[in-house]
């Protein structure tokens, strides 16, 4: 059997939501011949965090799902994920889509992602599908991520993007840079900035503020439409729905979010009933819990094309509702993956689907020139400051996992030592590139982890309790049994101190056995020097990727000098852990 046909077997997703079986017959031939179906091709891909060259990216080793997500895509990891799926251990695929065996995996196959290799690989798919045959999407999380973005504030990746032939987005980070200088970007843009869960405040209403549609108070417009194989295609874009929460308020203060189900649905069902389009997409930056849950309550959506928790899930999720089924998908992050949705339509319906979530191999494709071009050009008058290298990685450093990792260990370290801190907090991010045992670590590659607009450090006294309830807030952030309370990222890092945590208890609960590395246990009412970044209020601190980088200069190896653990409690059979 050729290459092309087993895959026409193995990524075939009917719409009853069997999963199919990935062999290792997906090692052989060439990865991206993928061949043709239906007369749609929808790409998409999400949480790039602006990362314009190939990167290694370590996929969790920890991904705990609690209530009913326990136990299933995308909360499993490791080789529960590979059998699942069928994917074959060792393989190229395994490599992709887990962190089992990385570094040797990583050296054998290389980096991933890369814009001037994304370039070559989507023009090849949409000239595979023909003229009009396609339609090209971002889930967001595009501008932010590097220390260029953060330089130019998101112009480089806009031109990034126009060049690679983005259709429409949403955003997350990218409102972070501010309420001008995203509308700047946006208009800068020549594809469809969409969000439909973005109103005016009453106040902003109420001062005749900018808005897409005034009536509405929306500020961006909700949906398009756009032909593709002949045939009307409606996208719907949702933001995150959590950035005044998550990020500091002052750069969105004219702006309200949320889920906003009821306006989904109104958009949706004028979509269908008024536009008469074909088929309808969301493009979400929801999460892929939120969007598993919103896909059984709003009907009418064929695929939620999702994003935000970077989960990297081979098979769409075919989930039941009032009116049908609908399938929710999650592309990965960091450039690794281009997730690729056929369909065959009719006039008003999806008559069958194919879904791939290609790994973006940086080593099986040539980059596109102009895209190389035009990094290089950008990159060009940074290309001393950030070229600096500060120090040689001693051990694999990565960020990706619910509760540690060594890259957020080795940033708690600089903390600690340059603010003289006795505990550091380091915020639970889930970009952040991951390096290799003797690369050198540059400057452009501290920015890869910290590189935001409000990156000043600080110093402040906590009581243990307090230290106690702000670790039990993010926990219930990341573990609520209910999605619609769940705002993404992942268990905030502590360096310094040993803990404990019950991802299945109830708020307040989950938290214990708080030691710190003194082997003194922490005390409710004692105060102790605790120095962090990233904070929602103002801070007037260095920014952390100077605090970084000299800690690194003085150390020459990046290393961290002891990984704090995190003992986990009633999750022993959760196939969300490895290892």
């Amino acid at each position: 059997m050729r290459r092309r046909d087993v895959l026409k077997v193995l990524t075939a997703v009917a719409i009853s939501g069997a999963v199919p079986r990935l062999s290792r017959a997906a090692e052989a031939d060439d990865l991206y011949d993928i061949g043709q179906f239906g007369n749609a091709r929808v790409l998409h891909m999400t949480d790039t965090h602006a990362q314009l060259s190939p990167v290694y990216f370590r996929e969790p080793s920890v991904n705990l799902g609690v209530g009913s997500m326990a136990g299933k895509p995308p909360h499993l990891v490791g080789r529960a994920f590979l059998e699942h799926f069928g994917i074959a251990p060792k393989s190229r695929l395994a490599h992709a889509f887990t962190f089992l065996d990385f570094e040797e995996a990583a050296h054998r196959y290389g980096r991933l992602g890369g814009f001037a290799h994304l370039k070559t690989l989507i023009g090849r798919l949409r000239a595979d599908a023909g003229a009009g045959g396609s339609l090209l999407l971002d889930g967001g999380d595009l501008w932010q991520g590097s220390g260029l973005a953060n330089v130019m504030q998101g112009e480089d990746m806009v031109d990034a993007a126009n060049l690679l032939g983005i259709e429409a987005m949403t955003g997350h980070w990218e409102f972070t840079y501010g309420e001008e200088r995203l509308r700047a970007n946006a208009k800068r843009f020549k594809g469809e900035f969409l969000a439909q869960n973005v109103f005016l405040t009453e106040e902003a209403t109420f001062d005749n503020k900018p808005a897409f549609d005034t009536a509405t108070g929306r500020a961006f417009k909700p949906a398009m439409i756009k032909e593709v194989g002949g045939f009307r295609v409606g996208v719907v874009g949702q933001a995150l729905p959590y950035v005044p929460i998550a990020h500091p308020k002052r750069f969105t203060p004219d702006w309200t979010f949320g889920i906003r189900e009821p306006e989904l649905q109104k958009v949706v069902d004028g979509l269908r009933q008024k536009d008469k389009v074909d088929a309808v997409v969301l493009l979400s930056h929801n999460g892929m819990d939120l969007n598993l849950k919103l896909a059984s309550r709003v009907t009418g959506i064929d695929a939620i094309l999702g994003g935000h928790t970077h989960d990297a899930v081979p098979q769409p999720i075919a989930v039941a509702n009032a009116a049908g089924k609908t399938l929710v998908t999650n592309a990965g992050s960091a450039g690794k993956f281009i997730g690729v949705l056929d369909l065959e339509l009719a006039k008003g319906a999806v008559k069958d689907v194919r879904y791939h979530l290609l790994p973006v191999y940086s080593g099986l494709l040539k980059p596109d020139a102009a895209m190389q071009g035009l990094i290089d050009k950008l990159n060009e008058p940074h290309k001393a400051a950030f070229g600096e290298k500060l120090a040689v990685v001693g051990d694999l450093l990565y960020r990706r996992g619910n509760f540690n990792g060594t890259m957020d260990q080795l940033i708690c370290d600089a903390l600690r030592h340059e603010l003289d801190a006795e505990l550091a907090l380091s915020p639970g991010f889930r970009w952040g590139n991951t390096m290799l045992p003797g690369e050198a670590i540059t400057m452009e590659d501290v920015l890869s982890e910290t590189a935001i607009t409000y990156p000043g450090v600080y110093v402040q006294e906590m009581t243990g309790a307090q230290i106690k309830a702000v670790m039990e807030d993010i926990c219930d952030n990341l573990f609520n049994p209910d999605p619609y309370y769940q705002q993404g990222g992942d268990m905030v890092r502590i360096g310094g101190m040993d803990y404990a945590c019950a991802p299945t208890e109830p708020v307040g609960k989950r938290i214990s056995d708080l030691t710190l590395d003194s082997g003194k246990k922490l005390e409710a009412d004692k105060t102790y020097k605790v120095a962090g970044w990233a904070s929602v209020n103002p801070q007037q601190g260095k920014p952390v990727w100077d605090v970084f980088a000299d800690y690194l200069r003085r150390e020459k190896t990046a290393k961290p000098k002891k990984l704090n653990q995190v003992a986990l409690k009633g999750v022993s059979n959760n196939p969300g852990i490895s290892g």
